[in-house]
């Protein structure tokens, strides 16, 4: 599975990065708006893992663009934006799941129990 962590904290991608290719997933990263809008337009990816608040844009509007254009992508929705609304509008625009951080790992790979 070819995913793409989307996430502008270094470590923080590096760590989720270093995790799920230990797990054998294929993973590539973004560290902002740009970068990830580039590389959805270039590349398909089965899942990605996408920060909201980005340099140079916001990823709502960045899982709004990918749903455009390929509705089977999954996604996940990491980001410290924890209100209710911000669940509810992340989950309406297309993502499959939400967490808030910070959150262990294991949460992001299927059938985890952390």
């Amino acid at each position: 599975m070819k995913m793409l962590v989307v996430e502008d904290e270094q470590g923080l991608a590096e760590s989720i990065t270093a995790y799920l290719s230990k797990e054998g997933y294929r993973c590539e990263m973004a560290a902002t708006y740009q970068e990830a809008d580039e590389k959805l337009y270039l590349y398909e990816y089965d899942c990605i893992i996408v920060d909201l608040t980005l340099p140079g844009g916001d990823g709502l509007q960045l899982i709004e663009t990918l749903k455009k254009r390929s509705a089977s992508t999954g996604i996940i929705i990491i980001s410290a934006r924890n209100a209710l609304e911000d669940r509810i509008k992340g989950l309406e625009v297309g993502s499959d799941d939400y967490l808030t951080k910070p959150f262990h790992l294991s949460e992001l790979t299927p059938g985890s129990n952390p």
